[in-house]
């Protein structure tokens, strides 16, 4: 019995020892009956680049080991057939010929269930927040042994916070209230950096939820129990740079896997020579191939085990928790032909899933330039569906805040969407007021409350996916120098906090009436398809008030909206909407349920949006 106890003690250490081996094998574990039979398994460990490896299991074939420039690092290609079935096999490995260990790796089974991954369109609304600084639902993870940053302190805007994936969880039921229906986080992954980086987008491991937030298992489940609740969940993704800290970064697989200057050279952020046909080459390398900091290292999308990494990641990620959709970070920095090719494998995999970039340019062109269709000339199509609408949230500021003129004011919201056409499908843009990098609205529209209600009108009944930030919903208010004064904490996410905004009781009384006036008007959107797919008609602006229908093509009734943005009453001739007033016996107001005859003339009270239902 004791010699049977210690052959067997003897088998698990050897077993532990193989797989101790390796630091990361990465995908972790992969799926049967995924469409591109094709894995490339990244395999770190000391001084392994000697190993060779086979394998036998039915339907897995070893195509090639590739040795590289680092000698802790093999990449190995598999192949993957359609009859392959789920299960574990080892993979073994050879030193000069002869067994040295097996690893374990295993095959899951695709979960093809129903409406599993169900997209995001213009018929959801957004509610964009971090995770640090919405709510601690776990106090237990706000301080992590062995992470390079220990510092919690709530009096800091550089600091973290403590917020979590399970204070999120705890407040899906808010959502629901508020009448959202769709909830994107800034990144979740983990971002062991010494300093600042709550904010997610320094990656240091791409396959691990970071330990202050919960685990990959919560993670999942924080996504299920969205679902259960009919939310749907978007996954913030960064291609571009990964963060300094990162184990990958520390021992890089080869010198290219990030692009390599002669001395440090950061991006100028400056779109134009991506799509400038005049452009000097030395522009375009630099805005694409500088590094965004120099904590921030630029990836080098052209290496094809870089591509491989990252698809298979993302690919990973949607398979692994149900991800409804992607909002993929700094989009224009990176390698155009990468990205195209990237969307195109992820929509064979997934064909729901709905995907959408931040490119913060400048000119509408510029927005329709990056999406797919190749509709302004581009020369190929990059497969991206939409974009943050970054000119459509100029256009509204401008319409709300500035004096008209013959360009001016409303005029210029009507130019922009007049240019809807240089797009495949405009209403698969996010239209948007703010986010974590830029000043908070309210305070743009300086702390004016009839703005405050005009523009939230504006935002959820025009055409495209219409995305809040955390907290607009109360009047968070701040201007973003630094940034992280527009990243304060959601009063009542910590236990303690003096006022929980939550709730009803814990608001203001104008905190609750901005909040009653989004929370009806998204209800409301919810409810009738006109203001989700309804076809959008506009009109030239005159007497400097901006109108334009979406009309109901697809069940719900048709709206009106009015925007009279100055400090006037105006009166508004109907006689020019006869088109579409037609059929209409009377209007009536959404927001306050007040009946209109349709008479010859409306009358538009001052610095207002009227929304009105055609009857």
């Amino acid at each position: 019995m004791k010699k049977l106890i210690v052959i067997l003690f003897v088998l698990l250490s050897a077993n532990v020892w193989a797989q101790a081996k390796f630091d990361h094998v990465e995908p972790m574990f992969w799926w049967v009956g995924m469409k591109n039979p094709k894995l490339q398994l990244m395999v770190h460990g000391k001084n392994i680049s000697g190993y060779t490896a086979k394998l036998d299991y039915p339907g897995v074939k070893l195509v090639e080991v590739h040795q590289v420039e680092n000698a802790n690092y093999l990449f190995i290609d598999l192949e993957i057939a359609p009859d392959a079935q789920a299960g574990k096999f080892p993979i073994t490995f050879l030193e000069n010929g002869k067994k040295k260990f097996d690893y374990s790796y295993e095959l899951k089974t695709k979960d093809n269930s129903a409406g599993r991954i169900q997209g995001v369109t213009d018929k959801d609304i957004i509610y964009l927040l971090m995770p640090d600084r919405f709510s601690n639902g776990d106090v237990s993870n706000d301080k992590v042994k062995g992470l390079r940053e220990q510092t919690l302190n709530r009096d800091s805007v550089y600091y973290r916070h403590g917020g979590d994936i399970q204070g999120v969880i705890n407040h899906l039921d808010y959502f629901k209230e508020l009448g959202v229906t769709t909830i994107w986080m800034t990144p979740e992954i983990e971002n062991d950096m010494p300093h600042a980086s709550y904010h997610g987008y320094a990656v240091t491991d791409h396959y691990k939820i970071d330990p202050r937030y919960g685990t990959n298992e919560l993670y999942k489940t924080y996504v299920e129990k969205a679902h259960a609740k009919g939310l749907k969940i978007i996954k913030d993704v960064v291609h571009n740079h990964l963060g300094s800290e990162h184990w990958m970064f520390r021992d890089m697989p080869m010198k290219d896997w990030v692009n390599q200057w002669p001395v440090f050279t950061q991006s100028s952020y400056r779109d134009e020579p991506v799509m400038d046909p005049h452009a000097s080459a030395a522009d375009l390398k630099k805005m694409v191939d500088g590094w965004f900091a120099t904590t921030m290292p630029d990836f080098n999308e052209r290496n094809p085990y870089v591509q491989n990494y990252l698809t298979q990641n993302h690919i990973w990620w949607i398979e692994y928790a149900g991800i409804d959709g992607l909002r993929l970070d700094t989009y224009p920095y990176n390698e155009p032909s990468y990205m195209a090719d990237w969307a195109m494998k992820l929509k064979a995999e997934f064909p729901n899933l709905s995907i959408f970039g931040e490119t913060l340019v400048n000119s509408v062109a510029s927005q329709a330039y990056f999406t797919q269709g190749n509709t302004v000339n581009r020369g190929f199509d990059t497969h991206l569906p939409g974009v943050t609408d970054n000119m459509m949230k100029n256009a509204i500021y401008e319409a709300l805040n500035s004096k008209p003129g013959w360009t001016e004011g409303v005029f210029r919201l009507y130019t922009v969407v007049s240019q809807d056409f240089l797009y495949q499908d405009p209403t698969r843009n996010t239209i948007f007021w703010d986010n974590h990098d830029m000043s908070r609205f309210y305070s743009l529209v300086n702390e004016d409350f009839a703005k405050y209600k005009e523009g939230m009108a504006i935002l959820l009944t025009m055409r495209g996916t219409p995305q809040l930030y955390y907290g607009t919903e109360i009047l968070m208010k701040n201007f973003s120098n630094p940034d992280g004064l527009v990243r304060f904490d959601f009063p009542g996410g910590w236990k303690g906090d003096k006022a929980d905004k939550f709730t009803a009781a814990g608001r203001t009384k104008q905190e609750n009436e901005a909040w009653n006036f989004v929370s009806k008007l998204a209800h409301y959107r919810e409810s009738n398809p006109a203001l989700q797919s309804g076809k959008m008609i506009q009109y030239v602006p005159e007497d400097d008030m901006y109108i334009y229908f979406r009309l109901a093509t697809d069940g719900g009734k048709s709206v009106m909206v009015i925007l009279n943005p100055e400090e006037k009453v105006k009166t508004l001739d109907t006689s020019r909407f006869a088109a579409q007033l037609k059929d209409a016996g009377s209007l009536v107001n959404v927001m306050t349920g007040e009946k209109l005859n349709i008479l010859k003339t409306i009358t538009i009270p001052a610095k207002t949006t009227l929304v009105l239902e055609l009857n």
